[in-house]
This record gives structure tokens, sequence and C-alpha cells, in this order.
């Protein structure tokens, strides 16, 4: 793994994902700002942060998942239930 940043290829690659899919996640926030570079058209994303950012997210959205919901029932003595 490379310490440097890497284009859109390189992500793509190492994430084994095509690379519209990348530039989809980076459209859609799934990829945050502070893990890449951009400099005119030209992006450069650190592989480190990018794979901790979207483990976080995925973490977020398992839990989100998960989280047991409460139900409230108002029967009376008359209710059929």
């Amino acid at each position: 793994m490379t310490n440097g940043y890497v284009s859109f290829e390189e992500l793509a690659k190492h994430l084994s994902v095509k690379v519209t899919t990348v530039r989809d996640w980076v459209a859609k926030g799934h990829i945050p700002k502070q893990t890449y570079i951009k400099v005119g058209t030209t992006y450069r994303f650190s592989i480190p942060e990018v794979v901790a950012a979207l483990k976080q997210e995925a973490s977020d959205n398992t839990k989100d998942k998960n989280t047991p919901v409460q139900l409230e029932f108002n029967f009376t003595d008359e209710d059929d239930v």
C-alpha cells in the first residue's frame, strides 16, 4: 500500500471497483473531501484515509439498521386482540 496520493484508476483498482463507482462515491460524498486533493480537474486520493472513511460509513449504516424499534400499543380491555 502506498503512503502517497493515487489517481481514480489506482484507487478503483485497490478497491476492486470500477472508476465510475469511485467517481460516483465522490459525487455522493461517500468518499469525504478530507481524503483527497483536487487541483483543477485532477483528483488524488489517500488510500488509507479513503478505506477508513468507507469502513466508518459501513459501520454507521450497520448500526442504523440494527437499532431496535420501540413500538407502543394502546389497547383497552374492550379491544379484541
